[in-house]
């Protein structure tokens, strides 16, 4: 039962780490001021929202833009919740020791509080997910291990309820966790509002799995994701499997096995079939020619990559293009 009481029925304050995720934030708050108010008026009647920070100094996003605080470190419970949105992985082990010890006071007031992204990390090494479920973004599953001995995240839903923590995956995940808020203490209807404005169909639970690679290699294994990941974003530059060990950090015996135990294929033979892939999303959706295709999937000239092409799609780039089109 939420507590009546005077103003916005929902109050979010949030704390930025430095080189935060900017799509993240922006999405969350997106959700709130489309609920706070008729139209896309955007006053922060039914819900309101504030950056908070030590100081007014403004705070960089990982895509290097800067947010200026709204307010210094207000009382913490004059918020419902509090909002910690991380960002990159090597900046977010240097959060503000004032953060920290707002955020234990706000714990200690009863306030609930939200990692948002990597804000999940920030939480927990201060010490505030101790017995609770955390959610992190599959992407960041070893991460997490890495840092904390031990404790398994959930890594296979967008976020997740724990009592008074809630820990998202990030990304568009953002959007739910804000939606997820907004129906609790607003309304379904504003937050279907906000969802239809934003041009999302409906909210997603907490059970909603994460999505990742929209590729026909499902794998389940969180370092051959990753490796998979790296090969579809670096399809061009990505020169062997040498450079995508060095990547994630294991040997080429370890990604092997992993990748033969989950796929049935090698890395080399994923990294081919993923390009092939791409040439067949090139070769239907662009006018570029064979050769452009070639070399925009990785491969150093045509001729390697027709041969590979028709041992993998049974015919030539030139009649594959032919036959779609």
């Amino acid at each position: 039962m939420v507590k009546p009481k005077s103003g916005p029925a929902l109050r979010v304050g949030f704390i930025l780490a430095n080189r935060f995720t900017l799509s993240a934030f922006a999405s969350f708050i997106d959700v709130l001021r489309l609920s706070a108010d008729e139209g896309d008026n955007s006053r922060p009647i039914l819900c309101s929202w504030n950056v908070i920070a030590p100081d007014m100094k403004p705070i960089r996003a990982s895509c290097g833009l800067l947010v200026h605080p709204d307010e210094s470190l207000v009382a913490p419970d004059s918020f419902d919740y509090i909002v910690v949105v991380g960002g990159l992985i090597g900046h977010i082990e240097r959060l503000d020791t004032r953060y920290v010890a707002y955020l234990k006071s706000a714990v200690s007031k009863g306030v609930p509080l939200i990692g948002l992204c990597t804000g999940s990390f920030i939480l927990h090494r201060a010490g505030l997910m101790n017995g609770y479920r955390c959610c992190v973004s599959w992407f960041h599953r070893t991460d997490f291990l890495e840092q904390f001995d031990g404790l398994e995240p959930v890594s296979d839903r967008i976020f997740v309820v724990d009592r008074d923590r809630i820990s998202c995956s990030g990304g568009t995940s953002a959007v739910h966790v804000a939606a997820y808020l907004v129906e609790r203490h607003i309304g379904l209807p504003q937050a279907r509002k906000s969802l239809h404005i934003l041009m999302v169909d409906d909210a997603f639970d907490a059970n909603k799995a994460q999505p990742y690679l929209p590729v026909s290699l499902m794998a389940k294994d969180n370092l051959v994701q990753r490796a998979l990941l790296i090969m579809q974003q670096e399809t061009e530059s990505l020169r062997g499997i040498k450079p995508l060990c060095e990547h994630l950090g294991v040997g080429r015996r370890t990604l092997e096995k992993k990748f033969r135990a989950d796929l049935g294929k090698s890395p080399a033979e994923a990294l081919i079939h993923i390009r092939i892939e791409e040439a067949k999303r090139l070769l239907s959706e662009t006018q570029a020619s064979i050769t452009d295709v070639a070399i925009r999937v990785g491969f150093f000239d045509a001729s390697h990559f027709n041969k590979a092409f028709q041992k993998h799609a049974a015919q030539t780039a030139t009649a594959f293009r032919k036959s779609v089109r």
